[in-house]
């Protein structure tokens, strides 16, 4: 049981890419985001967005006490389930202006394709770069400091899509 629940928060196996893990785990995350945005409803949303983030918590937690390992870098499932938190500024900004619950195809095709990109870029910027509070939510103790940071690492991403001035033109409104 304990293999299946690390496979699990390794991402499904992608975490054990020898190279940029992260980035992958964060490319699956653009999936589990476009599979929220198939609700059709901010409500769903936000459950299945606080649901995976209660389930990393967890099963990063689990996955450290099978590794032995404290935040190991093959464990990518908080990196996946941050990534729908990364859109909620674009996304309250599109509904704010009336434009209706964008699905997938909003975020993944042009115009706003580049927007997405960018908004995954910074992801990874600060994912990386962990500025404060991010690194020091690290210290948390198990799931909880492997998770929290990647959510704050997506707070400090719509503080920087919201504070883009042309953010409203993204909506296509």
């Amino acid at each position: 049981m304990n293999k299946l629940l690390l496979w699990i928060s390794q991402g499904f196996g992608i975490g054990r890419i020898p190279f940029a893990p992260g980035t992958f785990g964060s490319l699956l995350g653009l999936g589990w985001f476009a599979l929220l945005l198939l609700t059709g409803s901010f409500t769903l949303f936000a459950l299945g967005t606080l649901a995976g983030l209660a389930a990393s918590v967890w099963l990063c937690g689990v996955g450290e006490r099978v590794l032995k390992e404290r935040d190991p870098g093959s464990i990518v499932l908080d990196e996946i389930t941050a990534i729908p938190l990364c859109f909620l500024g674009w996304i309250g900004v599109h509904l704010w202006q009336g434009g209706g619950w964008p699905g997938p195809e909003f975020f993944f095709t042009t115009p706003r394709l580049m927007g997405t990109l960018g908004v995954f870029a910074a992801f990874r910027f600060f994912d990386i770069a962990k500025p404060t509070p991010v690194r020091q939510s690290q210290s948390l103790p198990g799931g909880w400091g492997v998770t929290i940071d990647d959510a704050l690492a997506a707070v400090y991403v719509n503080l920087v899509v919201l504070s883009i001035p042309g953010v409203r033109t993204w909506s296509g409104h």
